[in-house]
């Protein structure tokens, strides 16, 4: 958001800041959530790039396509040891789940 529209908000008595506030997370609680993010972006972006749908994917992982689609939104419900494998199986180095979780998600 601009300063200009936020000094705006802030004027009118609206209370401007993130999810994290909104939600009251510790900054432990939101960068997990951050990390968890860029991997499910950072997967997504594999899984097209290697032409590969998310029953394909699925295929590969013993799982469901439902299963790949919560990976890949990030759902809370799917673990990070899935989510890795799942990048691991697309194509990625250590290395790259490494630069994948210093993204920043915007």
């Amino acid at each position: 958001m601009d300063t200009k529209k936020r000094k705006r908000l802030e004027a009118g008595g609206w209370a401007v800041g993130d999810a994290a506030d909104f939600l009251m997370l510790t900054l432990a609680e939101a960068a997990l959530v951050e990390m968890r993010l860029a991997l499910s972006k950072s997967l997504r972006e594999r899984r097209l790039a290697g032409g590969l749908t998310q029953t394909r994917l699925a295929k590969q992982l013993g799982s469901s396509q439902s299963r790949v689609a919560k990976l890949e939104a990030g759902d809370p419900g799917v673990s990070l040891e899935l989510l890795i494998r799942a990048l691991l199986s697309v194509g990625a180095s250590r290395k790259d789940v490494a630069h994948a979780l210093g993204r920043r998600v915007a």
